[in-house]
């Protein structure tokens, strides 16, 4: 008895000086006043590691801490030098290009991992099908430089009908790269910055859409599994052309709120048509208490009419294709 008093006695003691010297505590994610895990926020998921393993890596997977903060400082030292780098004049005719590293925003935060892929466990994307490689040689992709026939040559990146970033899936890419979420007891709402594009996942039970009716981001259902929002879009219009990807693509997406800074975002992409099996990437997001700003893409789309209209006028006097 005695033995058990000194024990429990020494194990109050240390519990009140560890509150008194603030030593870290396991935190406890927040909940909404209906009892559902908090998401709300909003998350930024900046990141220079890249979405597949560097081939020269082979099966390293993870990086040491010294690694990680080489990396960072690259970077920091990196941009610093394009700050500082003497400015050039365009020559008369030139190409005067669409965005510099004052427009470009990935961060510097390097996570330990070497890939965001974590399955397959090499690092790297399944195999593409021969159907996929296909499509790929075809596609424009965006900011083409051939002269456009029509709008429709031109992706939905570069019409600002969708953001490169916001997917979904949600992959970090060059600005822009916040995701905000609302919650209601019926519903998850995601915002991206990029293109602000929203999507409205309804979370009781609903049936889907039929799958003749596609939309760019899809149609999501989401429920909850413990305190893990798991949500499943299907019905993708496969025109959006993110990684050639086809209308028979799935994709899940797993949000966890690890603690009051930390959201844990995975997803899984399945399309028999583009890869030989399905992968999922992992990506770390880091709350951000500023608010996000309006990003109006295409600013009134005057530059599609002018776009086509320079086309036009280079052909007229003979430079054009």
């Amino acid at each position: 008895m005695t033995r058990l008093l000194i024990t429990s006695t020494l194990g109050l003691s240390l519990a009140a000086l560890l509150g008194v010297s603030g030593v870290a505590v396991a935190q406890e994610p927040p909940s909404t006043s209906w009892g559902a895990p908090d998401l709300q926020g909003v998350w930024d998921f900046r990141t220079l590691t890249p979405l597949q393993r560097p081939e020269d890596l082979g099966e390293k997977a993870i990086l040491t801490a010294e690694e990680v903060a080489e990396r960072e400082q690259a970077a920091i030292d990196r941009n610093l030098e394009v700050w500082e780098r003497e400015a050039r004049r365009t020559e008369a005719g030139g190409n005067v290009g669409g965005y510099n590293n004052f427009w470009m925003d990935n961060g510097t935060r390097v996570i330990e991992r070497t890939s965001l892929i974590i399955d397959p466990p090499n690092g790297r994307l399944p195999e593409g099908t021969a159907s996929a490689q296909e499509r790929r040689r075809n596609s424009p992709g965006s900011f083409v430089v051939e002269f456009p026939e029509s709008y429709t040559d031109l992706s939905p990146a570069d019409r600002c009908l969708l953001g490169f970033n916001a997917g979904p899936p949600i992959t970090p890419a060059a600005y822009n790269q916040n995701v905000q979420i609302f919650q209601t007891e019926e519903h998850v709402v995601l915002l991206t910055e990029m293109v602000h594009t929203v999507r409205v996942i309804p979370i009781q039970a609903q049936p889907p859409l039929a799958g003749s009716v596609q939309q760019w981001s899809g149609d999501s259902r989401g429920h909850w599994e413990g305190d893990t929002l798991v949500v499943e879009t299907k019905n993708f219009d496969s025109a959006r052309g993110w990684r050639v990807t086809t209308d028979k693509m799935t994709l899940v997406e797993r949000f966890r709120r690890v603690d009051d800074g930390t959201l844990e975002y995975e997803f899984t992409v399945t399309d028999p048509d583009t890869w030989a099996a399905p992968w999922t990437a992992n990506i770390p997001m880091v709350k951000n208490e500023q608010p996000m700003f309006e990003y109006a893409c295409h600013e009134g789309n005057y530059s599609m009419p002018q776009m086509l209209g320079g086309a036009r006028a280079l052909e007229l006097a003979g430079e054009g294709q």
